[in-house]
């Protein structure tokens, strides 16, 4: 989301971060939990042009639109139980559950209070991106 609107704080990492990841011909997962909330701030914070872009590079499949499974839908429940000290939502919890699925170490987030807590299944940690902020 930071990518999308200039006067986020860390627009310009985030903006080197998927300029990288799509020239190294990376693919950019989204499961739709995160669509949802990434439109809804950016239609908050940029307005509904940003949206509308977001969207549109769904539909150029600049991102992968990523579904979750019962079992996917299993693990966020206990992800939520399991940090519900941490208040991990939903929207994390997908990202860890599909990771794990997909056996990705790689996640674009700028949440480094959940996502340096969590520890998931398949590896000691995930590595968050943009590595610097």
């Amino acid at each position: 989301m930071a990518a999308a609107v200039k006067k986020q704080p860390h627009n310009h990492p985030c903006v080197e971060m998927f300029t990288g990841l799509r020239l190294a011909g990376r693919r950019l997962l989204v499961p739709p939990t995160v669509v949802a909330e990434v439109g809804f701030m950016l239609d908050k914070l940029g307005g509904s042009r940003a949206e509308k872009a977001f969207l549109l590079a769904l539909g150029r499949r600049d991102f992968d639109p990523v579904d979750l499974t019962t079992d996917d839908y299993t693990r966020m429940a206990e992800l939520v139980e399991q940090y519900d000290d941490l208040r991990l939502g939903t929207t994390d919890a997908s990202v860890i559950a599909l990771a794990e699925r997909l056996n990705i170490t790689d996640v674009a987030t700028l949440d480094r209070r959940h996502f340096t807590a969590v520890r998931p299944q398949h590896v000691e940690a995930l590595t968050l991106l943009p590595e610097r902020l």
